[in-house]
């Protein structure tokens, strides 16, 4: 089963919350001291830079914020002005770093080797995303029907999905393999994706740096409020540049996933952290697909979310030893093709919101399934066919119906037509070599 994507999807609200205006110092929430390391920081890396750019660099208001830090550091001789053409102000003149600045910025980086936008206090960001709660959209069966139409789907399991969708807290999805459970997941994430909210580059708490977006998890939204037509930023921002609008998350994790995942990763070497899954997922879901086969054991993966799935917060661990509190606004999915009791026992099931079973299709659905694939990748479609492979391939030999066996098969047909020079068919001796080649007796 494959879910296609329909192109752009419309944005809806984010919810009741927009990054305030940063009008001073104050208003970002952190210590000018160490917003003037960051700026020495991004001179060692970068070199010169005009008063704009390094605006840009560090995600923060020209007027009134980084002007003020950067005469600060000029006093100080830590910068000094290499060039002052264009006749546009302060903004762009061009900057550099001085021998004295240098001294500084390497202190600085023995702390973190951090160098991008500013963060955000660890406290606002758990504040917006309680606030960013209430953005989610209530889907209805019509809405089901709609984000689930590419997908063949028993009217028992369809019926269940809606409620669990809505729940925004945990579903288990469990069933033998091929029958569409990353299908329905993903077709969810297309829902979540037409649904916007806002989310910080990194944030501060306690001197150290997480950072939050990950261009690969998140995907930007068109921020109309800050762009121009032709979507070029606005010199004037009139939200806190700090923070991003983005598609609500979606994000897949597999056999990849370990414990230390799971909590804040500190590295070494550039000395910040990066935030783990479920933080990067907040106000979106997480999907942990083929559950069950991931490198660390099942029941300790599952105790990791019971305080998160009852309370809905998550408690994460600095490398200093402190623990501090996170909103866990995620709709986390499990997807297994394992029987359950080889998984959890009953006591973590009853914390699983919705368990929902996505079992082998009917004749029937079958048979609209390989309408449907054949369909679409132009192969001539008969019931004489198919009942023919029915007959000699399930049922003479006892094998399960799989919902994705139509596409495999179909995908057989194209390469065996195309190596004959003939056009694909369902007749039965184009049956017989594509089932010959796909089937494996076990």
């Amino acid at each position: 089963m494959v879910v296609k994507h329909t192109g752009q999807i419309p944005s809806t609200p984010s919810g009741g919350f927009t990054p305030p205006q940063i009008n001073s110092l104050e208003d970002t929430g952190l210590s000018p001291l160490w917003l003037q390391d960051l700026i020495l920081k991004v001179f060692y890396f970068r070199g010169y830079l005009s008063g704009i750019r390094v605006s840009e660099e560090i995600a923060l208001p020209f007027a009134g914020v980084t002007d003020q830090l950067l005469t600060t550091l000029k006093q100080e001789k830590l910068i000094e002005v290499k060039s002052s053409q264009g006749g546009l102000g302060e903004g762009s003149y061009t900057y550099g770093i001085t021998s004295a600045g240098i001294v500084r910025a390497r202190e600085a980086l023995e702390r973190s080797q951090y160098a991008g936008p500013a963060p955000v206090p660890f406290e606002v960001y758990n504040e917006s995303i309680r606030r960013q709660k209430s953005g989610r959209v209530a889907v209805t069966t019509r809405t089901m029907r709609q984000i689930l139409s590419q997908l063949v789907i028993s009217e028992a399991s369809f019926q269940r999905l809606g409620p669990a969708l809505n729940s925004g807290t945990s579903i288990f999805m469990y069933g033998p393999p091929g029958n569409g459970k990353t299908s329905i997941a993903r077709a969810f994430g297309n829902l979540v994706l037409s649904q916007t909210m806002y989310i910080p580059y990194a944030l501060y708490l306690d001197g150290q740096v997480i950072k939050v977006y990950d261009a690969v998890s998140h995907s930007l939204a068109p921020d109309t409020e800050n762009s121009n037509p032709t979507g070029t930023l606005r010199s004037t921002i009139r939200r806190d540049p700090r923070w991003l609008k983005i598609r609500r998350p979606f994000i897949v994790v597999g056999g990849e996933l370990t414990l230390e995942g799971l909590d804040l990763v500190f590295d070494d070497t550039t000395k910040f952290y990066e935030a783990p899954f479920q933080v990067k997922a907040n106000g979106g879901i997480l999907l942990i697909d083929d559950f069950g086969r991931q490198q660390v054991r099942p029941r300790d993966l599952l105790n990791r979310w019971i305080v998160p799935l009852e309370n809905r917060v998550d408690f994460l661990r600095l490398h200093t030893g402190r623990k501090v509190e996170v909103p866990f606004d995620v709709l986390i999915v499990f997807s297994t093709n394992l029987p359950p009791k080889d998984l959890v026992d009953e006591a973590f099931l009853r914390r699983l919101r919705h368990k929902i079973e996505i079992g082998d299709p009917s004749f029937e659905e079958y048979r609209e399934i390989f309408k449907r694939v054949a369909q679409d990748k132009r192969i001539e479609y008969n019931d004489q066919g198919l009942a023919y492979l029915l007959q000699e391939w399930y049922i003479k030999r006892n094998r399960k119906l799989r919902a994705s066996h139509p596409r495999d098969l179909c995908d057989q047909i194209l390469d065996i037509a195309s190596y004959l020079a003939m056009p694909p068919s369902m007749n039965r001796e184009m049956i017989d070599r594509a089932a010959k080649a796909y089937f494996v007796d076990i």
